[in-house]
């Protein structure tokens, strides 16, 4: 009798680089999550759905270190995926896996030749223009680029970018940029009403806003790592 061989479905393997929202750790713990917990009731929601990992470089020695920064921000509803700048000793199976810089996707087989590596190739922005008002509960995300508005930004409305932000309105949720690209980006608004302003990181809540500059045209930007907002 002749054996039939069956085939089954193949298993593939693909690699793929995805955008993760980075969370840098700061030491005091507790000092760093009171600043969290303003910037969470600011912006509730904020971290729902996304893709998180946690930077802890310079900030743990131990792995119960590493545990109650994971549980603080689990209790706080902020799901990490990944973690940098800890050393794999402190890490275990339990925990979020470390990542590692780069976005490579090939996945070589184990019988082929694995293929010279590329440099690293800088990120080349994408903009997004969004022609309408950004109404309360609704998030325009555009993390590799910058966002232009052309209409208002309601409250409870959350504009993120990887670059600049550009506002031809009434700028009255919050505006995050430079998200990607750091403390190059700016937001500029032609009247700030705004309930947080926030680029590369740092950021000042409504009560934090000078109201000399309520209702004007502004650009915010970043000194010394300081938010600084300028009437145009």
């Amino acid at each position: 009798m002749n054996a039939v061989s069956q085939t089954g479905p193949s298993i593939r393997f693909r690699g793929r680089s995805f955008m993760a929202m980075t969370l840098v750790a700061d030491v005091p713990l507790e000092t760093w999550l009171v600043d969290f917990d303003v910037w969470l009731e600011r912006s509730p929601g904020f971290f729902t759905g996304r893709t998180v990992v946690l930077d802890l470089a310079d900030t743990v020695q131990s792995k119960a270190d590493v545990e109650r920064w994971i549980g603080e921000l689990a209790a706080r509803g902020v799901r990490l995926v990944g973690l940098e700048g800890v050393r794999p000793s402190l890490v275990d199976a339990a925990m979020p896996p470390i990542l590692r810089g780069g976005r490579d996707s090939a996945l070589p087989m184990a019988d082929a030749a694995a293929p010279p590596v590329e440099p690293r190739k800088p990120l080349e922005p994408v903009n997004m223009l969004v022609e309408r008002r950004v109404r309360s509960g609704q998030s325009i995300v555009c993390l590799e680029g910058d966002v232009t508005i052309i209409g208002s930004v309601g409250a409870g409305a959350e504009i993120i970018a990887g670059g600049s932000i550009h506002v031809y309105g009434t700028l009255s949720g919050r505006a995050i940029a430079g998200a990607t690209f750091g403390a190059s980006a700016q937001i500029f608004c032609t009247r700030l009403e705004a309930e947080l302003l926030a680029v590369d990181g740092t950021y000042r809540t409504a009560e934090d806003i000078d109201n000399a500059f309520r209702g004007k045209a502004v650009r915010v930007s970043t000194e010394d790592e300081t938010l600084k907002i300028t009437a145009l």
